[in-house]
């Protein structure tokens, strides 16, 4: 069974899919980590973000896994480094890309291969998982997104301004929905949470009743 979270950043999708995950006894694939994982190899290989035949020999040239809560990049545990706020937005570029995305998808479909999982991320229940049991779509406003992601980044000790987040929130919002390759959009069967004024505690109990009384047609 796989159940499909989508959302921008900011909406609580990554913390949410992976306490769902715990709580049904999935497993959890988080797909925006391989997209940074990419982006991180990118960035110190000097490899243009939207070249697509750099990009190309990059990807042979690297191996991503996500293993439980671990980012492994060639053998490396990554999984702060591409939290960093020039990696996300990285990240966006890179994904634009259609080798990229082709790749990682081929990736996320044989992670979930004889699997039960959640896994999150842009395009899940749209492109990479369209025949996916439940679909899930996080929504919240701008401005609650953006302070959730700038207090995350003063927890990491990252100098930078609510405004400087709410900014950079804004471009990857205009990037990942207006992008040709799977823009960033829900799913006609997706079930749409706003979480905007809802605790991580009552989205995660509105996702698990759907997920209990969910019935194969």
């Amino acid at each position: 069974m796989v159940i499909t979270i989508d959302g921008p950043a900011g909406t609580g999708k990554s913390t949410a899919a992976r306490m769902l995950a715990a709580r049904v006894g999935f497993d959890f694939l988080d797909t925006g980590a391989m997209y940074r994982a990419v982006a991180l190899a990118a960035v110190r290989r000097g490899v243009p973000l939207t070249d697509e035949d750099a990009l190309s020999i990059l990807l042979g040239q690297i191996a991503v896994e996500v293993c439980g809560g671990q980012v492994l990049l060639d053998g490396e545990d990554v999984s702060e480094l591409i939290r960093r706020p020039d990696i996300s937005q990285a990240a966006s570029q890179v994904a634009e890309v259609p080798i990229v995305r082709r790749h990682l998808v081929r990736l996320q479909r044989i992670a979930a291969e004889g699997r039960d999982i959640v896994t999150e991320g842009r395009d899940q229940g749209t492109v990479v998982f369209p025949e996916a049991e439940i679909k899930f779509f996080l929504t919240a406003s701008p401005e609650v997104r953006a302070e959730r992601r700038w207090r995350e980044l003063v927890l990491r000790g990252v100098t930078k301004s609510f405004r400087e987040v709410l900014d950079e929130q804004e471009e990857r919002d205009r990037r990942d929905s207006k992008r040709h390759v799977a823009p960033l959009t829900p799913a006609p069967d997706a079930i749409i949470i706003d979480t905007t004024n809802r605790s991580i505690e009552e989205v995660l109990s509105l996702m698990e009743e759907h997920v209990r009384a969910w019935q194969p047609r």
